[in-house]
């Protein structure tokens, strides 16, 4: 272990002092950590996964998905969508209640369908601001798009159909609140959070302490009839340091540790991503799929002056700089094996429309690299200009072996590193002509990953400009289509049709990495990276 880590060490050691005065005693307390901080405890504003991970805890959706990316009952009990697509019926639990709150009358309410009215009202709000609003605009009729029947049935109206719709109404932005707590605290409803969830908000000391209770009066139940959650209590800390959040875990101050910082990575895991034998004995590493595709991406708008001139223009480049590159080693190397090689399609496993014996994806094979660079007229490169590329910092090691790679087939790459943030701000408005980015779902759905390349739609989601009629059409037929598997089978010909033009490079498909305390059990977590800790029990 180096200095550094070794002087991290001792800065945990200390920060563990005070982290320890808090434990509850006597009580089940889950403790874990929130790297990236947290600005809003407001479902409505729930785009960061701190925040939704909050709101999973906080507050309930109509519908769940499990950890197989399946629809799964939660608030609606049971939902019927019209045979033209256009009318979603819900009909809801009698049996859930809001948490105690002052403003309720008796301090108790139950949930009624006007909330779920009003809850997708203010998501849609112009006043609200809410960055989920585009979940519904553009899809629901103008005039009362959420009507409640009665208080047990709920509708949602649409202007033409959507059929990913029930994923989407997982989403954390799509949680219920109820409408009197909210409109007595307005915008700083975000410090004064109530839901239906199993956990209630507690108390929160912003950017050191965040706390959960138990929902006592929480409506689900295990298979065996007894009442979630099984802990008492969520306990959040805030240090930003990656490394210092480990080390507190290897001290047991944390039970979860999402990811592993890069200093550790080689200490802990072996390059088939698994525990080196002396952790193996204090933690356990659970690794599933997680629907993200890291790739590199092309804008391809030749109507742009920006990148017009790039050499990225001509599509057998691009598709050599598909062939050059070893997606294995990247995974084995720079991923201590926590990734598959995405030499599929852009959409990854583990989603309804994945295609698994998918067979118009990129392996490595640098000979086909190089007779594509003799097709477009560079032959072995010569006469080829240098392409620049745009990667955040966490991301430069891998892209500079790419570089390397991309060299031995006489492709000279030009790597320039700018802050995350500049860099959306300049894929937004279409000024780079090869970026590094990543698509995570925001729903377990195909769709999410295909809507990347809908002409029609804006820079973001379309940062690659991709435009092919056929491909619009193909959406079309899938967004009206009723039969799952021939919607299935549109998504898999869309993501081949995609692929086969190369506006980007799918390098990896993702993994989700949990290192947990051996005395917890039943952690639980959706292929979305979305925790659930009602099913959480500590030896």
């Amino acid at each position: 272990m180096n200095l550094r880590i070794l002087g991290i060490l001792f800065v945990g050691v200390f920060l563990s002092a005070c982290f320890s005065s808090q434990k509850h005693k006597g009580k089940q307390v889950f403790y874990l950590n929130l790297v990236g901080g947290l600005e809003n405890l407001d479902p409505a504003f729930a785009k960061d996964l701190s925040t939704m991970w909050c709101a999973h805890a906080l507050y309930n959706t109509l519908i769940e998905s499990n950890e197989q990316s399946q629809l799964v009952p939660s608030i609606a009990k049971d939902w019927k969508v019209s045979s033209d697509g256009l009318l979603y019926t819900f009909h809801l639990r009698n049996d859930v209640y809001f948490h105690p709150n002052p403003l309720f009358v008796n301090n108790s309410r139950k949930l009624t369908a006007a909330d779920v009215v009003f809850s997708y009202n203010r998501l849609i709000d112009p006043a609200t601001a809410s960055p989920g609003a585009w979940i519904f605009n553009d899809r629901v009729v103008p005039q009362q798009p959420f009507v409640a029947i009665d208080d047990t049935t709920f509708q949602i109206r649409l202007v033409r159909p959507f059929r990913p719709l029930l994923e989407i109404l997982t989403m954390p932005y799509c949680s219920i609140v109820p409408q009197e707590v909210v409109r007595h605290w307005g915008k700083d409803f975000r410090n004064h959070p109530c839901g239906t969830g199993p956990f209630r908000f507690q108390y929160w000391d912003e950017g050191n302490v965040l706390l959960f209770y138990k929902n006592e009066n929480y409506w689900q139940r295990d298979s065996a009839g007894n009442p979630l959650p099984y802990i008492d209590a969520v306990q959040f800390s805030f240090y930003d340091n990656k490394a210092t959040e480990f080390l507190l875990f290897l001290q047991g101050r944390l039970d979860f540790v999402n990811g592993v910082d890069g200093s550790f990575k080689d200490l802990v895991l072996t390059r088939q991503a698994t525990l080196k034998p002396e952790f193996a004995q204090k933690m356990v590493l659970q690794k599933k799929g997680y629907l993200n595709t890291e790739y590199l991406g092309f804008n391809i708008d030749t109507a742009n002056p920006v990148v017009a001139a790039s050499p990225t223009q001509s599509e057998p480049i691009r598709k050599a700089i598909n062939y050059a590159i070893d997606r294995k080693k990247i995974v084995t190397y720079f991923k201590n094996g926590m990734g598959i090689p995405a030499t599929g399609g852009f959409t990854p496993p583990g989603i309804p429309g994945f295609d698994s014996v998918a067979h118009y994806g990129y392996q490595y094979q640098p000979a086909k690299a190089l007779a594509l660079l003799a097709q477009a007229g560079y032959p072995n490169g010569k006469g080829l200009a240098p392409i620049k590329i745009i990667t955040p910092d966490n991301y430069a090691d891998i892209v500079n072996f790419i570089a390397g790679q991309l060299q031995d087939v006489g492709i000279k790459l030009e790597v320039e590193i700018m802050q995350p943030a500049i860099i959306k701000e300049q894929m937004a408005k279409n000024k780079t002509p090869f970026f590094r980015a990543q698509w995570i779902a925001d729903y377990p759905d195909a769709e999410t990953f295909l809507t990347v390349f809908d002409s029609r739609l804006p820079s973001p989601p379309n940062y690659t400009r991709f435009s092919n009629a056929d491909f619009d059409r193909l959406y079309d037929a899938a967004m009206n289509e009723n039969n799952d598997s021939i919607r299935l089978s549109y998504y898999r010909k869309m993501d081949s049709m995609a692929i086969q033009k190369a506006p980007v490079v799918p390098l990896y498909y993702d993994q989700r990495m949990h290192f947990l305390q051996k005395k917890v059990n039943g952690f639980r977590s959706s292929p979305m990276n979305i925790i659930d800790l009602k099913w959480v029990r500590k030896e």
